[in-house]
């Protein structure tokens, strides 16, 4: 096939936008109304019932009246396209209670399958010598990164089987690339005209299909977007004028996101490619404001934190802040851990070995370390061309699934405790939910007993283990805090190998 161009025809459109935000606040009646009878029988009886009152019911009536456009504007509050206000936005309550969501990269990329998600950039924007070797060993002369796209059939995705396996991972939420830095897209973009799933490969709605799976089980979908694609001759346009055009945001990303949110309706957007431009020339506020004011998601979407070069831990709904971060301690702001089971690709690769592979009790405590803090975990698979997910990816998100069948009683809709962790025989993450405090401990004690110093006993103080019946016997020591028997099993007896979790409840 002859070399082309990899998106083809532009297609110019306007935002998909139906208006922009509105600045100012709205009001919207809340709490009491009062009524007033229309007809002159009602008012002259209305005038009666005050004067006999006297003029302190007068007053009251008055003071209410003066309280319904506060109640209204409290009530219909409307966000400016500025970071304060859009800062301000409450998160979603299902957002944080989630706390297990899988990521699903899936793309053109996932066609050459080597090295990265990243293979057009390394090939043809950097010119590594490892990809050009690659590619004059397994393809033609002349191929270009387009004609991968074919290639690219996912003739064995079958969206359900991803959604069950998703749902027995343990996983609340799922999101899936809808376009990577590539520019293809995953469902059938106007403005991506023959680099889609619709035009080319599986000839699918992919972002639609795994949506209504998702869904059918009562899983949050959320849609991975990225802003910039490396080679679209409109961002090149863009970048060589330094950014002060916006051809490319006005044709392209813009019309994307308002269609994305209009027919996919998501829970989540997880925005990326951000890092070269500010926000002001992708128009991030603006299409922020419409997403919390008008958009059919305005309640219960969420959204990251990269809308631009200077967005990063500082704007947005929750912070990424950057790939597979981890903070020290309890982070102020709601955040999200984003890492993927093969650690050096997020995509799905064929020269993936066992050494790159996150063993099981790795992502068991990043899981827990995570939720600990206050954060989400967002643990990435790529399925390959055809739509298949590997088995060391199920096989690690079915491990997940199962620990969380015992234990996610401690994760799910907890809360950081006033400490965090413990080491000392063993490493110890706290969380807490309603009036019990769950310490999940990663190692198990050669003498069967483990010591917690932060919890403060009292009388009525009953301490279980998730996934064992009856209560475990413990003491308070001056010293070394509170010593709980372990039960007298091998881990290996026991329904969990690998971080097992106590249940305090009365403790302060």
């Amino acid at each position: 096939m002859a070399p082309r161009t990899a998106h083809g025809t532009t297609r110019l459109t306007p935002p998909l936008s139906p208006s922009e935000p509105i600045a100012t606040q709205r009001g919207g009646a809340t709490g009491r109304r009062l009524r007033v009878k229309r007809d002159g029988a009602g008012t002259e009886a209305g005038m009666r019932e005050l004067k006999s009152e006297g003029w302190a019911v007068g007053t009251a009536l008055l003071q209410l009246l003066l309280l319904v456009p506060a109640a209204q504007a409290v009530a219909q509050r409307r966000y400016t396209a500025d970071w304060q206000s859009l800062d301000s936005r409450p998160l979603p309550r299902w957002f944080d209670e989630a706390k297990f969501g899988v990521f699903v990269h899936w793309g053109v990329f996932s066609v050459p399958a080597w090295g990265s998600e990243w293979f057009w950039w390394h090939w043809k924007g950097e010119r590594n010598p490892a990809y050009e070797r690659f590619m004059r060993k397994n393809y033609p002369p002349g191929f270009s990164y387009a004609d991968f796209g074919p290639q690219f059939t996912a003739r064995f995705f079958h969206p359900d089987q991803w959604a069950e396996l998703f749902q027995a991972a343990g996983a609340k939420y799922v999101v899936l690339t809808t376009k990577h830095h590539e520019g293809f897209t995953n469902w059938p973009s106007s403005v991506s005209w023959n680099w889609n799933s619709k035009d080319v490969g599986p000839h699918r709605d992919l972002v639609g299909e795994l949506g209504a799976a998702v869904r059918k089980r009562n899983l949050r979908y959320g849609l991975y977007h990225s802003l910039l694609e490396w080679f679209h001759p409109l961002y090149l346009l863009d970048k060589k004028n330094g950014f002060k055009t916006q051809h490319f945001v006005s044709a392209k990303t813009m019309p994307e996101l308002y269609d994305l949110v209009n027919s996919y309706k998501p829970d989540l957007i997880w925005s990326d490619g951000e890092w070269e431009c500010p926000d002001t020339y992708w128009n991030s506020t603006a299409f922020l404001a419409w997403l919390y004011n008008d958009s059919p998601v305005k309640d219960q979407v969420v959204v990251n934190d990269r809308w631009g070069q200077n967005c990063s831990c500082h704007h947005g709904g929750y912070y990424n802040c950057q790939d597979k971060y981890t903070p020290h301690s309890l982070p102020s702001h709601k955040w999200e851990m984003c890492t993927s089971v093969d650690r050096s690709s997020w995509g799905y690769r064929r020269d993936m070995t066992l050494s790159t592979i996150a063993s099981e009790n790795e992502i068991i405590e990043e899981l827990v370390q995570t939720v600990s803090l206050g954060g989400n975990y967002l643990l990435n698979i790529g399925p390959t061309k055809d739509g298949l997910i590997v088995p060391i990816f199920q096989e690690r998100l079915l491990a997940v699934g199962k620990w969380l069948q015992i234990n996610g009683e401690a994760i799910y809709a907890s809360k950081p405790w006033r400490v965090q962790s413990e080491k000392n025989v063993t490493i110890v993450w706290y969380t807490a939910k309603d009036a019990a405090v769950y310490a999940t401990f990663l190692y198990w004690p050669e003498n069967g007993i483990i010591n917690l110093k932060s919890p403060q006993t009292t009388s009525t103080t009953k301490i279980t283990m998730l996934g064992l019946e009856g209560d475990l016997t413990w003491t308070q020591d001056p010293q070394e805090g509170v010593l709980i028997s372990l039960p007298s099993l091998p881990p290996s007896a026991l329904s969990v190998q690998y971080a097992w979790t106590l249940k305090l409840t009365k403790v302060k």
